[in-house]
């Protein structure tokens, strides 16, 4: 009955292992096309955005092209100064200055795009910590199994005993194979939503010296 518990053990380390594998490359490939398909649509809204005559025309801008995480920001800052040109004097909301008040505005919005671009990162950390102590803890099991075989079998020769220590640190380097990947792609992926976040801080940093002209920031 022991030996039918440690071999499920050990199937189940390998099955969990097989598991952090498939969850860590499938984060990866997704977050590579989220960053791919961001960059594309903030360097299209770009492209759209900063040649309008004036914010009137920003907002009419078909909403089709307010996609990524720039257009949000742009989105967000818009909505706020056609709600402020309705409320300021009727809403306390609006009561104070706006350049602050947007400004305020377009952080909190920056904070949820970089949540949003972060998302899974944590997933794939855990996994680049954690798999090589699953498949420790693998090896250990199949170690103490196979030293219990082997002393059944009362032969220590080296043929008897490598064969089963080599099965038993399979988990160990299986463990390895899954953290490395999901370790560098976390670090990638960090760094690129650090550059995200900077690209972000410019763009709200544009937007408000263009949304509010000095006459207007002291109302």
């Amino acid at each position: 009955m022991s030996d039918q518990i440690t071999h499920f053990v050990i199937d189940a380390t390998l099955y969990t292992l097989l598991i952090f594998s498939v969850l860590s490359w499938t984060l990866i490939f997704f977050k590579i096309w989220q960053f791919m398909s961001n960059n594309r649509q903030n360097s299209a809204f770009s492209d759209v955005f900063w040649q309008v005559k004036d914010l009137e025309q920003a907002k009419k801008l078909p909403e089709t092209i307010f996609k990524g995480t720039q257009a949000q920001l742009a989105f967000e800052g818009l909505h706020w100064l056609d709600e402020y040109g309705r409320l300021h004097d009727k809403n306390f909301k609006y009561s104070g200055n706006p350049q602050e008040l947007l400004q305020h505005t377009l952080e909190k919005q920056l904070q949820h795009e970089q949540h949003t671009l972060e998302g899974g990162l944590t997933l794939l950390a855990s996994i680049g910590s954690t798999a090589p102590f699953v498949g420790l803890f693998g090896t250990v099991l199949g170690i103490m199994h196979a030293m219990h075989d082997i002393t059944e079998s009362g032969s220590t020769s080296l043929d008897v005993v490598a064969g089963p220590i080599g099965d038993a640190l399979v988990a160990t380097a299986i463990g390895i194979a899954v953290a490395v990947p999901a370790v560098l792609a976390y670090n990638f992926f960090l760094r690129r939503v650090k550059l995200q976040r900077q690209q972000l801080e410019q763009f709200v940093a544009h937007f408000l010296l263009v949304a509010l002209p000095s006459s207007q920031q002291n109302k």
